[in-house]
């Protein structure tokens, strides 16, 4: 089977799904039912995140686990730095690699508490992503993913920075990147080409189709994320009808995809949010069932 940086150089665009770990069971549930649904589409991975500054770890680790050993899909594991010294994150590898999982998504993370609050390593962990890519690469044959930020990381002073940053992640030994979710298609181009000049790094636009107002703007803010005016202007102007919040938000998730694919961007990552119908109905519109 081709390693994801292999698959995000084919020929056919890559799809992939994002998930976040449930809170109780009956979020497990919901998780479940979007996951079989989005499995009959073949992606070439899916990923389940951490819960915000490093929170359901042990949930995440579970059901990373459970989608290698029950599913058919390839599972992309999250794995953050956040609270954790250099013996807890070997563990954790290690029961990556013990459950079959080769791939893995190595980030910083948040402060835990506050996600835009000052960031402090444990006393016995690693500071950057940049090593635990390093650490990942020590401990085995893995294929390591890393974030990027088209709108700069919030602790970003430039988008130079943001850059040699990204450079840095591939020279320890990523092999390739997927952004935070996208609103702006000019914005990720600009990272794109900016890392391309410089390094052979895949970078997957994060993609999330917005079918709730208010949810996508904390996100927005909790992210560091800006929304666009022009995404903002469409939006509200059907806020109260969420019906059409939904189709506008498939609207603009397919017209963005349909640009960065245009663009020779390698695939798109979809943020679903444990939901699966605005999802499938953008990866309808854009006609990726096709080649697959």
């Amino acid at each position: 089977m081709p390693t994801i940086p292999a698959l995000l150089r084919g020929a056919d665009p890559s799809v992939s799904f994002e998930f976040f770990p449930p809170r109780d069971d009956a979020g497990e549930a919901t998780l479940w039912e979007a996951v079989r649904r989005l499995e009959r589409v073949r992606p070439d991975f899916v990923s389940v995140t951490y819960g915000a500054g490093g929170s359901t770890q042990d949930r995440t680790i579970r059901v990373t686990g459970r989608i290698a050993a029950e599913t058919t899909l390839r599972p992309l594991a999250h794995l953050t730095c956040v609270g954790a010294s250099v013996a807890q994150l070997r563990r954790v590898i290690g029961a990556y690699a013990a459950a079959g999982i080769s791939s893995i998504l190595a980030l910083r993370g948040d402060p835990p508490g506050n996600a835009r609050g000052e960031w402090v390593a444990h006393p016995e962990g690693l500071d950057h992503a940049e090593q635990l890519v390093a650490l990942i690469r020590s401990l085995g044959d893995f294929a390591i993913g890393v974030a990027a930020f088209p709108d700069m990381h919030p602790d970003s002073p430039t988008l130079e920075h943001d850059v040699e940053v990204l450079v840095r992640k591939a020279d320890a030994g990523a092999g390739f990147a997927i952004t935070q979710m996208v609103f702006d298609a000019d914005r990720y181009l600009r990272l794109r080409d900016l890392v391309a000049a410089r390094r052979d790094l895949p970078i997957t636009p994060g993609l999330m189709p917005v079918t709730n107002l208010r949810q996508i703007t904390r996100m927005s803010e909790l992210m560091g994320t800006p929304l666009p005016p022009a995404v903002v202007s469409r939006l509200e102007a059907v806020a109260d009808d969420p019906a059409a919040v939904h189709e506008v938000g498939v609207q603009i998730a397919t017209e963005l995809a349909q640009r960065m694919l245009a663009e020779g961007a390698p695939g798109v990552h979809f943020i679903t949010m444990n939901r699966s119908t605005a999802t499938l109905e953008v990866y309808e519109n854009l006609g990726l069932g096709v080649s697959r």
